[in-house]
């Protein structure tokens, strides 16, 4: 099989992520890592035996030994760098959400498609194995028609005051935070697996500190707990720490969710419930082989993943054994998996997130910006 060869196009936690799990497909090498300043970059390619390192990501644009890049900046970058990627003829896999707008969303899609490349966007939790499971019952028709749908994405890093991180910035991030950050993979997953579209919404926004403690120097996301006191700035935080929404999908299934990164205790808590007019489902990334199954007239199951019990073609998103855990690192392994196979492939389908995916992402983001603004229902899309 060809070598692919990619670079990474940031240093921080996700750069790691996607390191590592690059790695596990055996036919991709990381041939170089982009950081915001050459000293980062540096360090993280001789941490992580990357051969080549810039401060400069432009340098890498059009580069012939550069099959793929991964965009892992914060939102404010991702378009420059995905449409010159893209017009250089490189495939663009790129963190969530897409971009700070529908606007820029669309204007990558375009550039992507106009240059034939393979685009993806990032919604790694598609590929939990059970979350696959669930996909192919509800293709099946073991749930009937959807009626019900909620859930939560709760995490707590960002609890305290003192608690911050580059996501806080508005000018970097965009105007949504928490829901922007993790409701977009909510939304994503539940319209992935019912194959119903959000129709209209309805959200409101919370701001839990209005001023937090900024330190003085960079923080790496989920580490700010871990940090010791190099001093403090006041910071006027304009995103949100708290969502809720309620939703219409399709014709008749209506529901709810809330985001929230001031939760004690939840790690990085996605939750989620369907229900339909023959069973329902639940599934929490915590503990993410674990099937809750319910019923009305019977027993209610709660099932663990093993391959060889899993419905139709969802066993090939497990690559271990039962009783071997797949966890968040998988995912993304899955989701990488699957892109390079169409790089590879020359071909730009395949059961992966795209930039289209991307930019309807964006649209629902935006139609939660605007629903919070008015306090009240507005259409998506």
């Amino acid at each position: 099989m060809d070598r692919i060869r990619t670079a990474m196009i940031g240093t921080g936690f996700m750069g790691k992520v996607h390191t590592e799990q690059v790695r596990r497909l055996g036919n991709v090498d990381v041939a170089a890592v982009a950081g915001s300043s050459a000293d980062k970059a540096r360090s993280f390619a001789e941490a992580n035996a990357i051969p080549r390192s810039t401060g400069d990501w432009k340098s890498l644009v059009g580069d012939k030994e550069i099959d793929a890049v991964h965009i892992l900046t914060p939102n404010a970058d991702h378009c420059e760098m995905a449409v010159a990627f893209a017009k250089a003829g490189q495939h663009v896999l790129c963190e969530k959400p897409l971009a700070m707008s529908a606007a820029e969303a669309k204007k990558m899609l375009q550039a992507a498609v106009k240059a034939g490349v393979v685009h993806a966007t990032n919604h790694n939790l598609r590929y939990y194995p059970m979350v696959q499971h669930i996909r192919q019952m509800i293709a099946n028709g073991d749930l009937g028609d959807i009626l019900v749908v909620d859930g939560t994405y709760y995490q707590d890093w960002l609890l305290y005051e003192t608690d911050y991180n580059w996501r806080l910035d508005a000018a970097s991030n965009g105007p949504l935070r928490v829901v922007g950050d993790i409701g977009s993979h909510w939304m994503d997953m539940i319209q992935h697996l019912t194959g119903l579209r959000i129709t209209a919404l309805c959200a409101d926004l919370q701001i839990v500190h209005p001023v937090r403690k900024k330190p003085k120097g960079s923080v790496e996301t989920f580490t700010g707990k871990l940090a010791r006191g190099a001093g403090y700035t006041d910071y006027k935080v304009e995103t949100e720490d708290f969502g809720a929404v309620l939703l219409k999908l399709g014709d008749r299934a209506r529901g709810c969710y809330s985001v929230s990164q001031v939760s004690a205790g939840c790690k990085n808590r996605f939750e989620f419930e369907i229900f339909g007019t023959k069973c329902g489902v639940r599934w929490n990334q915590e503990t993410p082989d674990i099937l809750w199954i319910g019923n009305r007239n019977a027993p209610n199951q709660v099932i663990v993943k093993d391959p060889s019990l899993m419905a139709g073609g969802s066993a090939g998103f497990a690559d271990l054994p039962g009783g071997h855990s797949e966890g968040y690192d998988d995912s993304h392994k899955q989701l990488f998996k699957r892109f390079y196979q169409a790089v590879a492939a020359r071909k730009t389908t395949g059961d992966y997130p795209t930039f289209e995916d991307g930019l309807w992402g964006m649209t629902c983001l935006e139609a939660v910006l605007k629903s919070h603004k008015k306090q009240g229902w507005v259409k998506v899309g």
